[in-house]
């Protein structure tokens, strides 16, 4: 299933960048009132160029938007995981009542987590009422818990507190510098009380949007696949080269005075191709003919990461065709046993 995380006052979305790493995300999304501050770090979200040399398995888009937490906007509707870190003490009592119905009943996502200063820490830094000018309020652990525990009663979620932040030796009794509440859905009560979806609420103004590269997408998918493939036939073909000189040095050294004839230069591959020969059928491998190196497709489409990639060899086919060299029935990939360069 597609994974959507949002992440409301985003800020400098430093939250969001760290998110951009687990591959099981396909939809990450930040929401802010400072849409400066949005346009500032694009840059921290957009793809790099290793992004395109390792794509992701799964494409991920990245969009944020100028807006408020308090504003219902449809595009966030059902997520997986929102995430309000440090933002509700920054909500005036009106915007603080306002925002549990936004989050909770309207975009009602799977997990939200919600952190907030813990006012009993406070005391332990150097003259400080609130950590911020902009903050409305500083809650204590029973204030905190209090609001979080009607919260999920009233929305069907369960909620769980932790924080981060510990508290010097000595001081143990004030808790975590900061408090973090982690509410789940209730999916069996929320599937009894299902209400129908309200759509085509679009009150936030996009201010960025990015999608990464994945295998997901056809060119990524195929430039992966001829990387590994060739990457596969030039490994197969060094593997036979250095059988081949085992065997030349051994028969060099067994060599008497008299044999001093020289052979066709497909006859030196003659052990090599016998032996691959009596296996074909049953488990295809590489094999060679004169000078010319060949690893069948069945063989290649066996490899983890090809499988991965392809649906079936005539997916591999289609996806190689344009860039190796097929032998006439287009069963093989084929290259020149010397050639080096390549």
């Amino acid at each position: 299933p597609k994974k959507e995380v949002a992440d409301l006052g985003c800020g400098d979305t430093s939250l969001l960048w760290m998110l951009k790493f687990h591959k099981c995300l396909e939809l990450l999304v930040g929401v802010d009132t400072n849409e400066e501050k949005l346009r500032r770090k694009e840059y921290k979200l957009s793809p790099l160029v290793g992004d395109y040399l390792k794509p992701r398995e799964r494409t991920l888009t990245v969009t944020l938007y100028h807006g408020s937490a308090v504003e219902r906007d449809s595009r966030l509707l059902g997520f997986d995981l929102i995430t309000c870190i440090e933002l509700i003490e920054h909500l005036d009592s009106e915007d603080l009542a306002t925002f549990p119905k936004v989050v909770f009943g309207f975009l009602s996502p799977a997990m939200v987590v919600i952190s907030t200063p813990n006012s009993e820490f406070n005391p332990l830094f150097p003259a400080v009422t609130l950590r911020d000018s902009d903050h409305r309020f500083e809650w204590n652990r029973m204030q905190f818990q209090t609001w979080a525990l009607d919260v999920a009663n009233l929305y069907n979620y369960s909620v769980e507190f932790t924080g981060v932040g510990e508290p010097p030796a000595g001081a143990e009794n004030v808790g975590y510098c900061t408090q973090i509440g982690i509410f789940r859905k209730n999916m069996a009560k929320a599937a009894e009380l299902c209400v129908p979806e309200q759509h085509g609420e679009h009150v936030y103004k996009v201010v960025f949007t990015a999608t990464y590269p994945s295998l997901q997408q056809e060119k990524y998918r195929q430039y992966a696949v001829v990387n590994e493939v060739i990457s596969q036939v030039y490994d197969m073909r060094r593997d036979l080269l250095e059988r081949l000189k085992l065997q030349d040095d051994r028969d060099f050294a067994d060599t008497s005075a008299d044999a001093g004839t020289s052979e066709a230069p497909c006859q030196c591959f003659q052990p090599v191709l016998t032996r691959f020969s009596a296996n074909m059928e049953k488990t295809p491998k590489p094999f060679c003919v004169g000078n010319v190196f060949y690893v069948p497709l069945e063989r290649l489409f066996s490899l983890p990461k090809v499988k991965h990639l392809c649906i079936n060899i005539e997916m591999l086919k289609t996806l190689i065709a344009d860039t190796v060299m097929l032998n006439s029935d287009g069963s093989a990939v084929m290259v020149d046993i010397h050639d080096e360069d390549n």
